[in-house]
């Protein structure tokens, strides 16, 4: 768990950058698309990222993620920005081949440590609009977009995520990732930043244990 952070739920939106969408092969949809991480993906910088084994190919895409300050439904777009008390950078750690093989994402995006967190910083302080995230692989700049260049901002985000769910103070809303996402593999070091705000650095390492067993199916 995150020291500073304990969501009820995370909120996150897919394919919201039109590069990124184009790069693996999809369209930026005609609504946000929304799926959830359990909270136990949440680790703090510092922590490694564990490959489980057996899953294949595991991704890093960092995004600007925002915690929800007050409780809200049915919020209004043009209030939204106040309904959110602190910006924050994240991973949103994928296993690819398992989300690809999957109708839905909850495995390929639900692992133990898949979602690093770094420290957050109140709203208040910086500009939110001119927000952008630098992904950063063993030193190497891999990801940098401003927020800008969302196919849905920040505030139709949150307003469209509130028809659907009540949001609750501590929520934490992941708001997509820009191109460039690539794969991972044991030694590396992941680093996620917002610039002016803050970053959030991980190693990755090789989780323990034999590969998966297939699940037996019931004889009919």
């Amino acid at each position: 768990m995150h020291p500073d952070l304990s969501p009820g739920k995370i909120v996150c939106v897919g394919r919201n950058y039109l590069a990124h969408a184009s790069e693996l092969g999809n369209d930026v949809p005609d609504e946000p698309l929304l799926f959830l991480k359990p909270p136990s993906t949440l680790i703090p910088g510092g922590e490694p990222i564990l490959q489980p084994p057996g899953v294949g190919r595991v991704d890093f895409e960092g995004e600007v993620a925002f915690v929800v300050g007050r409780k809200g439904r049915f919020i209004r777009e043009e209030e939204a920005w106040d309904y959110l008390s602190h910006v924050v950078p994240a991973n949103d750690v994928t296993a690819r081949d398992l989300q690809r093989a999957d109708a839905q994402w909850t495995r390929a995006k639900g692992f133990d440590t898949f979602c690093p967190v770094g420290t957050p910083v109140p709203l208040a302080e910086v500009d939110a609009e001119a927000l952008r995230v630098v992904t950063r692989v063993n030193g190497e700049v891999r990801q940098d977009a401003p927020v800008s260049d969302m196919a849905f901002p920040p505030p139709v985000v949150v307003s469209y995520i509130s028809r659907i769910m009540t949001l609750e103070p501590g929520d934490l809303i992941l708001t997509g990732t820009p191109e460039g996402v690539g794969p991972l593999v044991p030694w590396d070091e992941v680093e996620v930043e917002i610039p002016g705000v803050g970053s959030v650095l991980n190693p990755v390492r090789a989780a323990p244990g034999a590969p998966w067993p297939r699940p037996r199916t019931r004889s009919a």
